[in-house]
C-alpha cells in the first residue's frame, strides 16, 4: 500500500514542471523534497490530495478570474521574465548603495589580505 501511494506522489512531481530560471527558489524541486520528507517521517494522504488538487487546477476552474491581467498590467511571460533568479541578482545589486559598493569593492577579498590590511593599519597608528 505505502509503494503505491509513493508511485503515486512520485508521478504527481514528475508532472509538475522544474523551472530552470528559479535556481533554488522553485515550486516543483521543493514539492520534491517535502514530498521525501513527508515520506521519510510517515505518509500524508491530504498532502497528496492537495497537491492533485493544485495540479489539476481545481481552484483556477473553482474560482474563475474575469481577466488574465493584474493590476500592473503585465504579462505572464513578462512576470516570468521578472521573477527569475538571475534578473532578481540583477536588481539586488543595483539597489545597493554606494557605500555597500564601495565596502565591496575596497574590502579585503581573503585572510591573508585582512592580516596584510590589520598590519598596515597598526604600523600606521605607532607613527
Amino acid at each position: 500500500m505505502a509503494a503505491s501511494r509513493y508511485r503515486r506522489f512520485l508521478k504527481l512531481c514528475e508532472e509538475w514542471p522544474v523551472d530552470e530560471t528559479k535556481r533554488g527558489r522553485d515550486l516543483g524541486a521543493f514539492l520534491r523534497q517535502r514530498v521525501a520528507q513527508a515520506f521519510r517521517e510517515g505518509e500524508n494522504t491530504k498532502m497528496y490530495e492537495s497537491l492533485a488538487r493544485l495540479h489539476s487546477n481545481y481552484y483556477k476552474h473553482k474560482y474563475p478570474r474575469p481577466r488574465d491581467t493584474s493590476f500592473s498590467g503585465l504579462s505572464v511571460e513578462e512576470y516570468k521574465l521578472i521573477l527569475s533568479t538571475d534578473t532578481l541578482e540583477e536588481f539586488k545589486e543595483t539597489n545597493k548603495s554606494m557605500w555597500t559598493k564601495l565596502q565591496e569593492k575596497f574590502a579585503p577579498k581573503g585572510p591573508e589580505e585582512k592580516q596584510k590590511m590589520w598590519a598596515q593599519v597598526l604600523s600606521r597608528s605607532r607613527t
